[in-house]
């Protein structure tokens, strides 16, 4: 069998495909069953990921159980349209979860998540170093947040305030933001989601304020994987996800 040779982006062959211009308005699971019809056609699919936060909208990963079936999908559904949008297609930078799992057990597959974390983290961090630079140059008007919104994860609303980090690049911490949370679903219902998360501590609502609340964790290790897992998750009884963030400092 000759050798696949690495894609124009230059990334390895590898059995997980990046999938991304995906239709934003199209409902996870109705995402996953197209993809599903469409991919199965190639090999045996082990695993599909998509996400509903802003960072991860009209994107996917599709997880074959080897090289060659990821090759071939490639190959020949690259620019097919799915929603009248067409699709373009790339090898996976990092192995996915399912693979790692598959190949290596559940040992490695912690190891491979606390890598991932980590790896997001110094992102984060790289980022608000970056927008704290633009925001100390010459020209840049650097103001403190006021004590009202110093700290419990809403912007602040001078308009002559530093630039203020995206939610979804705030450097992790033990304390979580959560937004947009349904009506029906009570303080014992976020614990009961939060909760089996190491370390939780307790979830806080915010009186007189309507679909939000905070959770902490004794450590950041504890609110990085409820981040991970939670962010997006419906919720409810209509099924609506949720925004989860870190607190912002």
């Amino acid at each position: 069998m000759a050798a696949v040779a690495a894609t124009a982006s230059g990334v390895a062959p590898n059995s997980t495909i990046y999938v991304r211009n995906l239709e934003e308005r199209i409902k996870i699971e109705s995402l996953k069953e197209a993809l599903t019809e469409i991919f199965s056609e190639y090999g045996n699919i082990i695993d599909i990921v998509a996400k509903t936060n802003l960072k991860a909208k009209g994107q996917a990963f599709v997880v074959f159980d080897n090289v060659d079936s990821a090759t071939r999908a490639i190959e020949e559904i690259n620019g097919f349209e799915l929603f009248e949008k067409p699709m373009v297609l790339d090898y996976a930078k990092t192995r996915s979860d399912a693979t790692v799992l598959k190949e290596q057990g559940e040992a490695e597959l912690e190891a491979h998540k606390r890598k991932r974390l980590a790896e997001k983290a110094q992102e984060a961090l790289e980022a608000q170093k970056k927008l704290k630079r633009g925001a100390a140059a010459p020209g840049g008007a650097e103001t403190r947040p006021s004590k009202v919104t110093r700290g419990t994860g809403l912007k602040p609303s001078n308009a002559a305030a530093a630039p203020v980090i995206p939610d979804e690049y705030l450097p992790p911490n033990k304390i979580l933001f959560l937004r947009e949370i349904p009506d029906s679903l009570d303080q014992d219902g976020l614990t009961a989601v939060f909760g089996r998360f190491e370390g939780f501590k307790e979830v806080r609502m915010v009186p007189g304020r309507k679909g939000i609340a905070f959770v902490e964790y004794e450590a950041e290790t504890g609110a990085i994987s409820a981040k991970e897992a939670t962010s997006g998750m419906p919720l409810g009884e209509n099924g609506k996800p949720i925004r989860v963030t870190y607190q912002r400092q």
